[in-house]
Order: structure tokens, then sequence, then C-alpha cells
């Protein structure tokens, strides 16, 4: 599992690890992996035109050191000074010692566009809301420049806490950040200004705390939770899930989110709602009720809303039971916040961006612009655990702790049907026993690498989507 920390926290570890080494040990530890992360992307050091961006906080250190070395073995090094009365000024001398020199603002974006590599050293983990209009500028120069793009921890002008982007911010190939990962490096949008990320150990792993801000599941952690039959287990002893879905508009809907569920490991689907014959001719195994929810038999959870329309009968009926729900588009519209603040038995929300935003009273734009405050804000709201769907899907549990973020998915996804298959998939994992949070966190994995398996770097549909699934699940389990 990746985990990541908030500046706060890394900071207090930092100064704990720094108290127990020689004086600019830390420093030295990461402008080491820098420096190697960037001869590997040159191939080549020698000869090679490296340009830092250099601002005045420890950053700029990071990035001198790392070019002091690359001077040494050959680079033509030159480091742009944003603040040059407020440089590290150790590692400016250390430059200078290996051959760099260091040059002001003025006349940099020749050099910039001259450069073969560029060191982002302006701003580190503490800045805030974009960068300042000198910086801003070599950051367009860079942009423009055919030269790599190298940032030092994190890119200048992203919320290292947040992942939000609130002004002008440097957009890295590589970045190589020290100790572990900030949350903005796993979140959109900042995480589409990082580039590929390369973590580098200087040691803070023994300081820093269990608890993380952030986790990322991996192959090892989702094979861990997923349901595997035992030669005891019958139909209900793997859990059945409840599909209150569709309508005389919408059947497909329903057609999907029961395909998601049979690919989920659950031993029986139950179907409710006005789309059974579509559901039958498609999927001749699914149980279908024409009683409602309440009528519909024995299920061990329900998932509600996919292409339900206006009728909030269902969303109700389900809500008002006692085993895990899953509420999906249109029931995040039909249902009634108090009934699913009410409920004892969990509850997980699946909506989109759009399907957030509107659920919190904000435009569409704030929540992809603040994706982890949205969601946990969503969370605390209705006492449930949020699924928010989008570039970097996020699972954030009603009692707070680390908020998962999903590293799968493709943007082929973005299609219709999609989020119905992950409903069916997830509600057919919480069926099988497992916790809200690692329910969604499980099905959006295997919903992501359905999807890229499905693609394959081309247009995809839904249920292409679900037909991968079990691929997917081969794959997890077979790592």
């Amino acid at each position: 599992m990746r985990t990541a920390y908030n500046v706060e926290t890394v900071r207090a570890a930092e100064r704990e690890l720094m108290a127990r080494l020689p004086d600019g040990a830390l420093m030295q530890r990461a402008a080491a992996g820098l420096a190697a992360a960037c001869a590997d992307l040159l191939g080549r050091v020698y000869g090679r035109r490296v340009v830092l961006l250099v601002g005045s906080g420890d950053n700029g250190g990071d990035a001198l050191y790392a070019g002091a070395r690359l001077a040494r073995r050959g680079a033509g090094v030159a480091a742009v000074l944003l603040a040059p009365g407020r440089a590290h000024s150790a590692g400016l001398a250390a430059l200078r010692r290996a051959g760099g020199r260091a040059v002001e603002v003025e006349g940099a974006e020749r050099l910039i566009e001259g450069a073969d590599l560029l060191l982002d050293g302006i701003v580190g983990i503490g800045g805030k809301g974009g960068l300042r209009p000198d910086a801003a500028r070599l950051a367009e120069v860079a942009d423009r420049s055919r030269a790599a793009v190298v940032a030092v921890d994190l890119p200048s002008g992203v919320d290292a806490d947040t992942g939000e982007v609130r002004g002008a911010a440097v957009r890295a190939d590589l970045t190589v950040t020290f100790g572990t990962h900030k949350p903005g490096l796993l979140i959109d949008p900042a995480r589409e200004y990082a580039g590929s990320v390369r973590l580098v150990d200087i040691g803070l792993g023994a300081v820093l705390p269990d608890a993380a801000e952030l986790e990322a599941l991996q192959h090892a952690d989702v094979r861990r939770l997923l349901p595997v039959p035992t030669g005891e287990s019958d139909k209900y002893r793997r859990g059945v899930v409840g599909i209150a879905a569709g309508s005389a508009r919408y059947p497909g809907a329903a057609v999907l989110a029961v395909y998601g569920a049979l690919r989920g490991g659950a031993g029986a689907v139950r179907y409710v709602g006005p789309a059974a014959d579509a559901v039958i001719a498609r999927f001749p195994e699914t149980l279908v009720s024409d009683r409602g929810p309440k009528k519909a038999g024995r299920v061990q959870a329900w998932v509600a809303g996919p292409g339900a329309g206006d009728d909030a009968s269902a969303v109700g009926e389900v809500l008002a039971s006692d085993v895990p729900v899953l509420i999906d588009a249109d029931g995040l519209r039909l249902a009634d916040r108090d009934a699913v603040r009410a409920r004892t038995a969990p509850t997980l929300m699946t909506p989109h961006a759009g399907e957030a935003a509107a659920l919190l009273g904000v435009p569409r734009e704030e929540v992809e612009g603040a994706r982890l405050a949205s969601a946990r804000e969503l969370a605390g709201r209705y006492g449930a655990t949020v699924l928010l769907k989008g570039s970097t899907t996020l699972v954030a549990d009603a009692g707070g702790g680390a908020v998962r973020v999903n590293p799968t998915g493709t943007a082929w996804l973005a299609t219709a049907g999609s989020g119905d298959v992950l409903s069916g998939l997830a509600g057919s994992l919480l069926a099988s026993g497992l916790s809200a949070l690692d329910a969604g966190s499980a099905a959006a994995y295997l919903h992501g690498l359905a999807g890229r398996f499905a693609a394959d770097g081309a247009p995809v549909g839904a249920h292409d989507v679900a037909e991968a699934v079990p691929a997917a699940w081969r794959d997890v389990t077979d790592a």
C-alpha cells in the first residue's frame, strides 16, 4: 500500500530525523536521489545543459546540491535565482565549486529554451496559492520548452495537502518526492501536473506515524480483501445482492448494474424494478421480483438508484432495510439525507463530481478543484462512506481516517453506463461481507483495471468493462 502524509506530519518527521543526523545529511540524501533520477532521465549526463529554477527555501537547496552533483559529472549547470539574496547559501556554494553558475531571472528565458533538463526547485511543499508573477512566467516558458521538467518533491504552485491548483503551476514530466508521497501527488488536478512520480527513501519511514492522510491500494492489498469461496460455500453464504434500478426510460442501467454484480463474487443477484424483461433476457440466472425491495427476498446488501428516474419509493424501501446499501445515480437525488443519516447499517454513496456538487450545493468546478475536501464533506454530511468518481476516484469513510485514492483506471472509462457496472460490482462485494470502505476501494480498483484491459488504448463500452472484470480479478489474485 502506498501512503501519503500531509505537510505538517512530514515537517514533524523531518525535524525528528534531522535531530538524529549530522547537519545537512537529510538534504544530501534528497539531493543524491534527485540527481540520480535526473541522470536516469537524461541517459547521458556529460555535455547536457541543465537549468535549475531556484527559490528561497530548502527546496531550492535540494535543487542546488543536485545540480552540483550533475555538474561534477560533466553537465553544464546554470541556476536561475528567483530570490538571489535568499538562495540556499551552502547549496549555491557547492554548485559554484562544481563548475555551475548562477544567474538572475532577467534573461533566463533563453537558458530555459536551450536546456535539456529543467529542475523545478521554486517552491516546496509549504507553498500555497499558485506562483508569483516571475515564477509563473518561467513556468510558462518551461512548459513551452523541449526540456524534460523534473519537480523537486512537488511541482511548484500545487497544494501538497489537497491537490488543488489555485493559479499558475509548473507542469513536470517527473516528480522526485522525498520520504513519502504527498496527497497532492495522488489527487487531481495536481496529479496531472506531477507527471511520473519517483519516491526517494531518505529515512522518514522510521519516524512517520502509522495513520496516513491518504492510502492507495495495490494488488496485494486488494487480493487480501476479495472473497474466496470454500467447499462449504453456497449462494447465501457467498452473499446475495439486491439491485433496485432501472426504469422504462433507462432499462440499460439495470442490465449493467446486474452485470457488474454478477462479476463481483456474490452468490446470487436479485433484481427489483421495471426492467425485469431486459435483465432476464440478458442474464437468466438473475432472481427477479416484482413485489418491491421489502418483499423481494433475502439479500445481504442492496444497490439502489441507477436509472431509477423519479421513482423514490424503491430507494426509500432500500434505505429502510437493515443491510448495507449502495446509493448511486438517481438514487443520490432521491435519497432523503435524514434517512441516510439514521441508518445503522453501512451506506456507500457513489457520486460523480456533478452529483456531489448538487448534494453539497456548490458548483461542479468547486468539487473538481477540491476533490479531497469535497469527498470528506459529503461523507460527514450524510454519515456515509463516499466514493467520489472521477479522474482520481476517492473513497472517504464517514468516521474519518485515511482517504483511499484509486490508482487504476483509464480516461476511456468516462463512458455511459460505466458507473452502473461499478455500482453492481461494489454492491456484490458489500454483500460478501466487506465494509463500505473496503468494498468501494476494491471495486474501484477492479473496475479501473478492467477498464484498462478492455480499452487497451481504444474506445470501450460499459459492457466491455463488465466483461473484463474476471480478467482483472485474476490479475490481482494471481499476482
